[in-house]
């Protein structure tokens, strides 16, 4: 079964939405809960403009195959016809933040279709975050299949 790279990813992020976790998480600041929120909903939704807007440029995401992707391959393959992610939990979460930068990361239950295909695959990633110019985004995420 083929696993698409925005599977592997999480991102930064983090659901039931883990934007109502993020949101009311004490150990975020307001702006990167928002962010990290924003982020969650635009890959559960497939929203081109909320990716663009929560990847920087140079986003690179090595993802659960082992494989890195740019952030418009990732985006490509995000809002492709056929292509969704179910909103996810995440579990055994880490978050560290220092002055504009940070890191998310935990464990998801990731499910979705990828070319119209199910499928189902347990990731444990990390996203970094950096504040520039004011505004949070992800720099780099990592994410590895979990058995």
């Amino acid at each position: 079964m083929k696993v698409p790279g925005f599977a592997a990813v999480v991102g930064s992020t983090l659901l039931l939405l883990t934007s109502l976790a993020h949101a009311s998480n004490p150990k975020l600041p307001p702006d990167l809960a928002k962010a990290a929120a924003d982020y969650d909903q635009a890959q559960v939704h497939s929203d081109r403009a909320g990716l663009e807007k929560a990847l920087a440029d140079d986003w690179v995401l090595a993802n659960s195959a082992g494989k890195t992707q740019t952030r418009q391959e990732f985006i490509t393959e995000s809002v492709a016809p056929g292509s969704s992610v179910e909103p996810y939990t995440v579990q055994d979460e880490t978050i560290r933040v220092w002055g504009d930068g940070a890191t998310l990361a935990g464990l998801v239950d990731y499910k979705g279709k990828s070319e119209g295909k199910p499928f189902q695959v347990r990731i444990r990633f990390v996203d970094v975050w950096r504040k520039k110019d004011g505004r949070w985004q992800v720099v780099y995420t990592q994410a590895a299949r979990v058995p």
